[in-house]
């Protein structure tokens, strides 16, 4: 019996990447899978070349953003789109890059049939630059001190679909796809695999992306982030009054003191206080805001950001 399995892929300006990962995707996956592809082009500056496109035997569906909404966004409307309109059986979520491997989406598959929920590639071995691997571990350490939750594993995974239909009422995958679906509670787990080598060109994460990219990671958990960080700032009241308390008194019952030093101590404890209860204020009031914004859910929301669909062959995509 075959399986029906849909592909969404976020491009920007990749074009030639993408042309490569289709054919190589074509040879990879087994007869039993039916396919076709959701490519989500994130407003590009160069525009696809259609005619240069490799010619395969499975329809390829190409959503126009109305601007560059970014890659998770584009991840999220692609799968939005894939919910409404395709029937399947799985949803594989890679980039165009060839850094997903695809000899991976049968790893994937595979596990799949095994467990229960989402299944992602986590990359056992990075090919980056020591300085560009050396931040990723401290983004991981700092989203795990502000969220209490790890994340090792990026946006390469396959969807079985009875969770497609959950993940794209997740308001938070709009911001970061993996993080939306570990703080959404749907089931997940990850498998091992070897990171890929670029096709063409050269990444175009750098450092401020990177940055960018571990912050829309942790605003999924911005109430828990600013519940600690509260946490925090009334510790740190509380040792600062405990500190003060400590000053005046060896200044006013020992002889311990320093002429300026217990003026110039509290000055500074002082000051400690103001900012930690400043933090905490200010905490409070985005996190009270935050409750007040209405979430962008990609299933009701996707289409405000999606001008054209044009299917790019002619085979018939399998619709409800």
């Amino acid at each position: 019996m075959k399986s029906d399995i849909i592909i969404v892929i976020p491009v920007y300006n990749d074009w030639e990447s993408l042309h490569q990962l289709l054919t190589e995707i074509e040879k990879s996956i087994g007869e039993g899978f039916t396919r076709q592809y959701i490519i989500v082009n994130d407003s590009s500056e160069t525009e696809p070349a259609l005619s240069d496109f490799p010619i395969i035997n499975s329809p390829v569906i190409l959503l126009e953003a109305n601007r560059n909404i970014g890659h998770q966004k584009a991840i999220a409307a692609g799968l939005a789109y894939a919910n409404d309109n395709c029937e399947i059986d799985y949803c594989v979520v890679m980039d165009s890059d060839g850094e997903d491997k695809p000899d991976d989406i049968n790893t994937l598959i595979n596990t799949s049939k095994n467990v229960n929920g989402v299944v992602f590639a986590r990359r056992s071995k990075r090919s980056e630059g020591l300085l560009f691997r050396l931040f990723y571990g401290i983004y991981k350490i700092i989203f795990f001190l502000l969220t209490g939750k790890q994340i090792s594993f990026g946006n390469f995974c396959i969807i079985p679909q009875k969770y497609l239909s959950k993940i794209v009422y997740v308001p938070d995958i709009w911001n970061h796809f993996s993080g939306g679906i570990i703080r959404s509670g749907i089931p997940y787990t990850s498998v091992s695999t070897k990171r890929g080598i670029r096709y063409f060109g050269k990444s175009k994460m750098n450092f401020v992306k990177l940055i960018l990219h571990g912050l829309s990671a942790v605003s999924v958990y911005a109430d828990f982030m600013a519940v600690r960080l509260i946490l925090l700032s009334f510790f740190l009241i509380i040792f600062t009054l405990i500190g003060i308390f400590i000053v005046a008194f060896i200044r006013l019952f020992t002889h311990l003191a320093i002429p300026g030093w217990a003026t110039f101590t509290v000055l500074g404890l002082g000051i400690i206080l103001f900012l930690a209860f400043l933090l905490g204020l200010l905490l409070l009031f985005n996190v009270l805001s935050m409750k007040t914004h209405k979430p962008v859910i990609p299933a009701k929301d996707y289409k405000d950001y999606i001008i054209e669909v044009t299917t790019l062959f002619p085979d018939e995509p399998i619709h409800r």
